[in-house]
């Protein structure tokens, strides 16, 4: 039984498309170098708190989604970690 184009371009655009929150997203912080994580159940999405995990201090950190920005290869995610009073780029794997 052939799929018709709209179930065919459904099944296409689901395969294409990383649930964020479904998986631990593996980067690095742009300016220590430091390996990051950023947990499985997080909601990567401008606006939301999600946790990270910085290998550099050893800590869990909260921080919030200020933007995302899709590159070649990878994904900008800059956060504000209100505990520091900082802004972090957070390069993760596309």
């Amino acid at each position: 039984m052939p799929l018709s184009a709209v179930k065919l371009a459904s099944l296409v655009a689901i395969s294409l498309v990383r649930p964020l929150s479904a998986y631990a997203w593996d980067g690095v912080d742009a300016a220590t170098g430091n390996a990051v994580e950023i947990g499985k159940g997080n909601l990567v999405r401008s606006g939301q708190t999600i946790e990270i995990y910085d290998s550099g201090s050893g800590e869990y950190r909260d921080v919030d989604v200020e933007s995302i920005t899709r590159g070649a290869g990878s994904v900008e995610v800059e956060v504000y970690d209100s505990e520091a009073g900082e802004y972090r780029t957070l390069e993760m794997e596309d």
